[in-house]
């Protein structure tokens, strides 16, 4: 009887468990889809849409997209450009308006608007759904050094190592277009190359690589994260360095481990406070600099530079570092941010001018991320050490590759 009536009262408790179990497993409605955190997205916008357009001085915009047209003309005509679904088209498709660019007058800047307007369609760009994104700025920095060890003069900026490998993934497969990969052979395998804590321990001394000593360890770390700068010698002369290539470890931007520590804070980190710190702390600064193991190696240049990814002289506010994986590089781009003053406790300034994809960085990643070059002193430094502010840009695409968006 007991046995019966159990069976009798699970019956409804079975059913009271299967209905719960279809209320909590019910179909509902269809998910909105999320938008896949890389997805880039173009949408057409007339040049009236962006701010500022009118008042920007296009001249100067202009003989920096020459030097654009000029690489990209020693390009075969199929090479695609760089960037995310092949957006910008190929080098053909640049031969017009490069043509066209060349006839126009820079110093004539309306002559120069008109060219852009007519000869481009402008493109907001959307990065997972987001159409800000971050905005920091870069420049050329001085050091103090020597052709020879000795004295003061004791931290090594090498040059690109004999056994480093450079190797384009794109040519063993199209999905992987736009990737590289860096290492050494060892053992008849490539493997990864040596990170920035066994460099500076001596991994590379004596092997010839030295092209100039400084005398300061941080100085030769940011002119790593700036990527070229100059060396004055203690005869007077400067020479210019550029970036050779990179150990291919991911890039760790130490700021981030200093706001971790409670140190900075995201308000007031810059490369002033981070520097600030590294040089009151030298005993703690190596560890803290080891935790970014990148490094990049250089090269002595001669002539007009610095040289961006796409091997062109950089024009000082003009030419912005970008993730050619999504970005392609040469191309012309509006840019609508703003920047610190040159001055500590001066007011933010707009931003808005049209500027050139020429160049990478290994912390610029993201379809709305861009690293503006503004040159070379004291001015370029202050402004380039805060500027992380939030921005937006549209691609200027020649009006044959826009009208196929």
């Amino acid at each position: 009887m007991r046995g019966r009536l159990a069976v009798i009262w699970a019956g409804p408790l079975l059913v009271s468990l299967g209905l719960l179990f279809w209320w909590l497993t019910r179909p509902g409605p269809p998910p909105t889809p999320a938008i896949p955190s890389d997805q880039m997205d173009y949408r057409l916008v007339p040049f009236a849409a962006l701010e500022g357009w009118e008042q920007d001085e296009h001249g100067a915009a202009l003989r920096a997209f020459l030097r654009s047209c000029e690489r990209i003309g020693t390009w075969p005509a199929d090479r695609r450009l760089s960037g995310r679904d092949g957006v910008a088209g190929n080098a053909s498709d640049w031969t017009g308006v490069c043509r066209g660019a060349r006839a126009v007058t820079p110093e004539r800047p309306d002559q120069a608007r008109r060219f852009f307007e007519q000869q481009f369609r402008a493109v907001a760009v959307h990065f997972g759904g987001q159409a800000a994104g971050l905005f920091t700025g870069y420049y050329e920095p001085l050091l103090q050094g020597s052709r020879v060890r000795g004295g003061n003069y004791t931290v090594p900026l090498y040059g690109r190592p004999k056994d480093l490998i450079s190797v384009n993934l794109g040519d063993f497969s199209d999905r992987l277009e736009g990737q590289r990969i860096v290492g050494r052979v060892q053992g008849g395998r490539l493997r990864p190359y040596h990170e920035r804590q066994r460099i500076a321990a001596g991994a590379l001394a004596d092997q010839g690589l030295e092209i100039v000593y400084v005398d300061d360890p941080v100085d030769a770390f940011f002119l790593q994260i700036q990527g070229s700068g100059r060396v004055r010698l203690a005869g007077g002369e400067e020479i210019r360095l550029g970036y050779s290539g990179g150990n291919g470890r991911r890039y760790f931007a130490i700021g981030r481990e200093l706001i971790k520590r409670g140190i900075l804070t995201k308000e007031n980190v810059s490369m002033q406070s981070i520097r600030a710190w590294l040089a009151a702390h030298p005993v703690q600064a190596r560890g803290v600099m080891d935790m970014n193991p990148s490094y990049v190696f250089f090269r002595e240049l001669d002539g007009p530079g610095p040289i961006g990814a796409m091997g062109v002289a950089l024009s000082p506010g003009r030419s912005i570092a970008v993730d050619h994986r999504l970005i392609p590089l040469g191309v012309p781009i509006w840019l609508q941010a703003s920047h610190p003053a040159a001055e500590l406790d001066g007011p933010e300034a707009p931003l808005r001018r049209l500027v050139l994809a020429q160049d990478t960085g290994g912390a610029i990643k993201g379809g709305v991320r861009g690293d503006l070059f503004w040159g070379h002193g004291a001015r370029a430094a202050a402004i380039a050490g805060r500027m992380k502010n939030a921005g937006r840009w549209f691609l200027l695409l020649p009006r044959t590759l826009a009208e196929r968006l």
